[in-house]
């Protein structure tokens, strides 16, 4: 999966690159065909924003965040990433389990 990490009018240091990174594995786990996600960090007045855009096989999901901490922006943003892919993978699975059924019902 490639992994772009971006900032506006922040410097993004080794600390928060290594931080967005180890929040990858989370991700992964649940979908292994994940294409690329991009986050960008950025500054709003008080708030520091952590925006998130997840390209995977046939959906796209965003995510955005702002928090008084960018290491706290981070976290949420992946959490809801996390929570939108957990969600369009079960709608799929459902989906399909209900392919299968009625397939056994009316095939």
């Amino acid at each position: 999966m490639q992994f772009q990490l971006s900032g506006q009018q922040i410097e993004v240091t080794p600390a928060l690159r290594e931080h967005a990174a180890a929040k990858l594995d989370r991700l992964t786990r649940l979908d292994d065909r994940l294409l690329s996600l991009t986050v960008v960090l950025s500054l709003d007045k008080l708030q520091q924003r952590a925006d998130g855009t997840l390209k995977a096989n046939g959906a796209t999901f965003h995510a955005e965040a702002a928090e008084a901490d960018m290491y706290a922006s981070i976290d949420t943003l992946f959490d809801k990433l996390v929570a939108q892919l957990r969600r369009h993978r079960e709608k799929i699975s459902d989906k399909h389990q209900r392919e299968v059924r009625d397939e056994r019902q009316y095939g």
